[in-house]
């Protein structure tokens, strides 16, 4: 292993973008948006913090394209009526010390809530797993005009994003949001020139691709999240998981970020696999099975490198591996092995908001993060607990104060009582 600390040294995307460290905020769900979509103050003053906790590069939450279409009820929109004053002011303090800002530009698709819509829209009509039926509402196919319509709606975004001050604009193309579902087999049944061949399922994102950079110029990082696979039967496999990229690569793309799963299939949560509905203890047994990391993962923390290995044989740009990493020496051999070009982290910066420089400044740092539970499967289930007690801690970021590691999970269910009512238990998330 060489003596330079890979973790500490920069990276370039563009001849106008460096990247001061290999540190790699990934995106997480703020849910602090105003009424308006726009971001608030606290929102500035988390990002603030972040910038000034060592971190190299800062990924928002999930900003939305359109105010139609929404996944959770406090999300951001960026769109062509949106009044960049706050952005503004976000951009400027996520970029203190010299960190670079980009925002994460999405679209949920069918994966919006019912109680946030009535009819979302699809490739396909084809509803998320019967298990999830009760909470979201089956969508109906986008045409042709509406598909160039979201297109359109993702330049505009990047655009403004660039005016407002951020340093780079990432798609979300994983997780099962719209992106994810124009890729997926399953959920793409399209007999056009959008669905059938990968070539065709590829050619949505490939669009919001081409008509963002004619908007940001050759020299304005865009990035893209991808999933290494569905992790589904039917759905979006690592054969066309690494087609996909070297396509984006060669079209010009700067940086790809992997992760996995869906909202069916949610292994971006975990790591896991895991299959939703009633299972008998048998099945429980065998799902436990199935879902228990294998050993040389747990040795290297993060849950996708050896998938990355793969994708590094096609590709030359930079990519960012996210999930499960949690301590200075698994980071530094990931750099090394070249299995990855950056180091994705997010729930450990929920918790600790200056861990990036601690890790730069100890090559020996290692933190944990406790286990989420009540006790009570289904409270935790009914609060999305692994959800709500990390937006909690962001929540007391941006009001600065401090976080609290060992938030009693109970306390962390009243305050999602409290705060919300009754519509904090309506499902925003699988």
């Amino acid at each position: 292993m060489s003596n330079v600390r890979l973790l500490t040294q920069p990276l370039t995307f563009t001849e106008q973008s460096m990247v001061k460290n290999r540190i790699f905020k990934s995106a997480m769900s703020e849910q602090l948006g105003d009424k308006n979509y726009a971001p608030t103050e606290q929102l500035v003053h988390l990002y603030r913090v972040w910038a000034q906790g060592g971190t190299g590069l800062l990924v928002t939450g999930n900003v939305m394209v359109d105010r139609t279409a929404l996944g959770e009820p406090k999300n951001v929109v960026l769109d062509k009526d949106a009044d960049l004053t706050m952005f503004s002011e976000w951009a400027t303090a996520g970029t203190e010390q010299n960190t670079q800002l980009w925002m994460q530009l999405n679209h949920p698709g069918k994966q919006t809530p019912k109680f946030l819509s009535e009819e979302p829209v699809a490739p396909s009509a084809v509803p998320l797993a019967k298990a999830l039926q009760s909470s979201f509402n089956t969508p109906r196919a986008l045409t042709e005009s509406e598909i160039f319509d979201i297109v359109e709606r993702f330049a505009v975004a990047a655009e403004r994003a660039k005016e407002a001050g951020f340093s780079g604009v990432q798609i979300h193309g994983a997780h099962g949001y719209l992106v994810s579902q124009f890729l997926s087999p399953h959920h793409n049944r399209r007999e056009d020139n959008w669905g059938g061949s990968l070539e065709n399922r590829m050619r949505f994102v490939r669009e919001i691709y081409q008509a963002i950079r004619k908007r940001v110029g050759e020299d304005f990082p865009i990035g893209i999240k991808l999933n290494s696979a569905d992790f589904q039967k039917g759905g979006f496999a690592e054969e066309d998981s690494i087609v996909v990229m070297k396509t984006l690569q060669d079209d010009g793309i700067d940086l790809i970020e992997i992760s996995g799963g869906n909202y069916e299939n949610p292994s971006m949560m975990n790591g896991k696999t895991s299959v939703k509905g009633p299972k008998t203890q048998g099945e429980q047994s065998k799902a436990d099975k199935q879902q228990t990391p294998k050993a040389s993962t747990v040795a290297r923390e993060a849950y996708f490198l050896e998938y990355a290995e793969k994708a590094q044989q096609v590709l030359t740009i930079p990519l960012v591996v996210t999930g499960g990493f949690r301590s200075a020496p698994a980071m530094e051999q990931a750099l090394q092995s070249k299995a990855t070009d950056m180091i994705g982290i997010a729930r450990p910066l929920a918790v600790n908001p200056r861990l990036s420089q601690q890790l730069i400044d100890d090559e020996n740092h290692r933190m944990r993060l406790k286990p989420l539970t009540t006790g009570v499967k289904a409270l935790d289930f009914a609060s999305m607990l692994n959800i709500t007690w990390y937006e909690q801690q962001l929540k007391l970021i941006g009001h600065g104060k401090a976080t609290k590691p060992n938030m009693s999970t109970w306390l962390s269910v009243f305050r999602t009582f409290a705060g919300m009512g009754r519509a904090a238990f309506k499902k925003r998330r699988a």
